[in-house]
C-alpha cells in the first residue's frame, strides 16, 4: 500500500469514524476499495436519503417503459380512489416533477414522522399532507412527501417497488436485492437507523416500500448506480435508463438556497452531482474525471461534509 493511501485510511478511521466502506471507480474500473470499523464488502448499510436517488432512477425506468406519461403527469392520476378533501385545490395540480424536484407544497412546518409511520398506509398519510394553501414551485425538502412516489410506482407498474427495482435495476446491475423489512414500533425504527448491521428495504403494513429512506445497499452497489448514471444509463452495452433521464435528473431544476437540485440528485458543480444521505452516505459522480465514489456510513447526527472530504482527500489521491 502506498503512503498516501495509508495516510488516507488512517485519517478516515480517526476523523470520519462512522464510515463503513468506500469504493472509487474511474474509467469504469474499480481503483480503490476500503472498509473500516470491522465492516466488509458484503455488509449492507442503511443508505438513508440516498434511497431518494435510487427511487428517481426507478421513476425514470417506469417512464421509459411507458407506465407513466412523463414527469408532467399529475400525481392524483395514480390514486383514482383517493378522496380529495372539500375545498382542496392545490393537490390537483401537483405533478410527478414537483415531487422529484422538491417543489411540492405540504401542510406542515416540520415533518410529522411519527404520525405517518404509525399509520397503516404511509402513502395515503403523505397524500393527506400534500398541497395546502401555497402554490407549487418553492423548494421544500421532504422525506415523508417522497413516499408518494412509491405509491405512484406501485400503482403504475402493478408491482411492489422492491420487485420492480429487482427486475429493472438491481438484477441488471448485478446487485443482490435486499429482503423486505418492516417496523412495528419506534424502538424498531431507531434500531434500523442505528444498529451496526441491517439489511432490507423498509415497507409499511400494506407492503409499500419507502421512497425517502429505508433502503440498504453495499458500497459496491452504490458505486454501480453511480456508474450507471455516468454511463448515461447504459450497463454492459444495455440501456437500463434513457440518457435523457440521466441528463435531466442531474441538471438543475430547483434550488435550496445556493444548492442546485435535479430529480432527487444534488448538483455539486458543472461536472459533479451526488446522492446524499444522513450520516454521510454518498454516491458522488464526477463526469470531468470519469470518476464515481461511493461512501457508506453508519448513522451519525451532523456528520462531516462528505463532498469536502471527497474533494480534499479522495480525488487528489488518483489524479
Amino acid at each position: 500500500m502506498n503512503k498516501s493511501i495509508a495516510d488516507f485510511e488512517r485519517l478516515t478511521s480517526t476523523d470520519y469514524d462512522n464510515i463503513a466502506g468506500i469504493v472509487v471507480m474511474q474509467d469504469s474500473k474499480m481503483i480503490y476499495e476500503g472498509y473500516f470499523d470491522g465492516y466488509t464488502a458484503d455488509d449492507s448499510i442503511h443508505i438513508a436519503s440516498v434511497t431518494k436517488s435510487v427511487v428517481s432512477a426507478l421513476m425514470g425506468i417506469a417512464i421509459d417503459k411507458g407506465y407513466m406519461e412523463g414527469v408532467e403527469q399529475r400525481v392524483l392520476d395514480f390514486f383514482p380512489d383517493y378522496t380529495v378533501k372539500r375545498g382542496e385545490k392545490t393537490i390537483r395540480d401537483i405533478t410527478i416533477k414537483h415531487l422529484l424536484t422538491m417543489t411540492a407544497p405540504y401542510k406542515y412546518k416540520s415533518e410529522p414522522y411519527t404520525k405517518v409511520f404509525k399509520s397503516e398506509d404511509w402513502t395515503k398519510a403523505a397524500l393527506d399532507l400534500l398541497g395546502g394553501k401555497r402554490a407549487p414551485g418553492a423548494f421544500q425538502y421532504t422525506t415523508i412527501g417522497i413516499q408518494i412516489l412509491s405509491g405512484v410506482l406501485s400503482n403504475a407498474t402493478g408491482q411492489s417497488v422492491l420487485d420492480f427495482a429487482t427486475d429493472n435495476l438491481f438484477e441488471p446491475l448485478g446487485i443482490q436485492a435486499p429482503p423486505p423489512a418492516s417496523i412495528q414500533s419506534k424502538e424498531e425504527y431507531f434500531s434500523f437507523l442505528k444498529d451496526r448491521y441491517v439489511s432490507g428495504w423498509m415497507m409499511d403494513a400494506k407492503g409499500t416500500n419507502t421512497a425517502g429512506w429505508g433502503l440498504t445497499l453495499t458500497p459496491r452497489d452504490m458505486a454501480k448506480i453511480g456508474q450507471l448514471y455516468l454511463n448515461g444509463g447504459s450497463w454492459n452495452g444495455k440501456h437500463i435508463l434513457s440518457s435523457k433521464w440521466t441528463q435531466d435528473s442531474t441538471t438543475e431544476s430547483s434550488r435550496w438556497g445556493e444548492r442546485p437540485y435535479g430529480y432527487l440528485w444534488w448538483i455539486v458543480d458543472k461536472n459533479c452531482y451526488a446522492a446524499l444521505g444522513d450520516g454521510g452516505n454518498t454516491i458522488y459522480v464526477n463526469t470531468g474525471k470519469q470518476m464515481v465514489i461511493s461512501i457508506a456510513s453508519r448513522f451519525m447526527p451532523r456528520a462531516q461534509n462528505r463532498i469536502a472530504f471527497i474533494n480534499k482527500h479522495i480525488v487528489p489521491m488518483f489524479e
